[in-house]
């Protein structure tokens, strides 16, 4: 090996550990802002009690951050998710206290996603068959669903089973709520689908470049229908979440959730356009709002200020990602 080969081929693995680092740059950020938090507020902030609390309202956000990134992942994204997840909650808290008053809890789970995935199925026959474009078709859905889940009830739905909503706010042992484990699993689940099974790199291939993976076999209808379906399910999961939490299914439940479910899934480095991104990154850019939400919340500032705070947030997201864009293609170029 020449010199020259040698200095080219450590450049090249350094362009890649600074790439890796980038990539991956919302877990070191996590970190700094936990510990931040942790100095303003060193009585309340580092506590088994605040940490379980951080994460178990959490759990819902991170379903509908996940259903946002599977979409995102794909070329397409899905700005209806947060009013699926409140419309799916407040149908099925009907059907189980007004329609058929004593079903058991499992049977309002089986409600719920069932819900949400035929939303899902809708928005995914529209735009992968019908031709519709995403943007218009879930912003659609977005103000219809937001609208149906208010005329559905406009008071809580309390009353609800215990096993229903021991889903998203009761502890599998002493201190871990289930929700979080739920959180985990449903992550570690879709990241393992989306690197090692043929579906899943599907799914980066027709977000990468849809017309080629349409001529190289992949049937892309098919791949953007389930990716919606499959957004649709999480999102309906995300309505239990939240229900459990709550203790009631609320008219408001869902609203205002999609632009950070869209944020979280941008800062752990989902791609805008499609193609790259690691779905464990989204998980933890949920953490990161979730953190940033429990501190300010701790140190008193105003809910208004906190909302402005996400928008903040998300446009800082924009703007690294863009940066990281700009530096990539740079390299390659090289």
């Amino acid at each position: 090996m020449s010199v020259v080969d040698k200095v080219v081929g450590e450049d090249g693995a350094n362009d890649d550990l600074v790439l890796l680092f980038l990539d991956n740059l919302v877990w070191p950020i996590l970190i700094a802002t936990f510990v931040a938090f942790a100095f303003l507020l060193p009585e309340s902030f580092f506590t088994s009690g605040n940490i379980r609390f951080l994460l178990l309202s959490s759990a819902a956000l991170g379903m509908l951050a996940l259903g946002e990134s599977i979409c995102l992942l794909s070329g397409h994204f899905d700005l209806s998710v947060g009013s699926i997840a409140g419309f799916s909650a407040m149908i099925t808290g009907l059907f189980m206290t007004q329609w058929f008053p004593g079903a058991p809890g499992i049977v309002g789970i089986a409600v719920i996603l069932l819900v949400g995935g035929t939303i899902g199925l809708l928005n995914g026959v529209s735009v992968a068959y019908l031709g519709v474009n995403p943007f218009l078709q879930t912003l659609a859905f977005f103000i219809i669903f937001r609208g149906a889940t208010i005329a559905a009830s406009t008071y809580p739905i309390t009353e609800l089973p215990e096993s229903y909503l021991f889903v998203g706010g009761g502890d599998i042992v002493s201190g871990v709520p289930f929700a979080v484990l739920i959180l985990f699993a449903a992550f570690a689940l879709v990241g393992f689908v989306l690197k090692y099974q043929p579906f899943g790199l599907s799914i980066y291939a027709v977000g990468g470049n849809e017309q080629a993976s349409r001529e190289a076999g992949i049937n892309t209808k098919r791949v953007i229908l389930s990716v919606y379906v499959l957004s649709g399910i999480f999102s309906g999961l995300a309505g239990l979440l939240f229900t459990g939490f709550l203790g009631a299914a609320t008219p408001s439940l869902g609203e205002n959730q999609m632009f950070p479910a869209f944020a979280a899934a941008i800062i752990g480095g989902i791609s805008i356009f499609g193609g790259r991104g690691n779905i464990l990154g989204a998980l933890g850019g949920v953490l990161l709002l979730g953190t940033i939400e429990a501190g300010l919340v701790m140190l008193q500032v105003q809910p208004t200020l906190i909302r402005m705070t996400n928008g903040v947030i998300l446009l800082v997201a924009i703007l690294l990602y863009t940066g990281i864009e700009k530096y990539r293609k740079a390299k390659l170029q090289v």
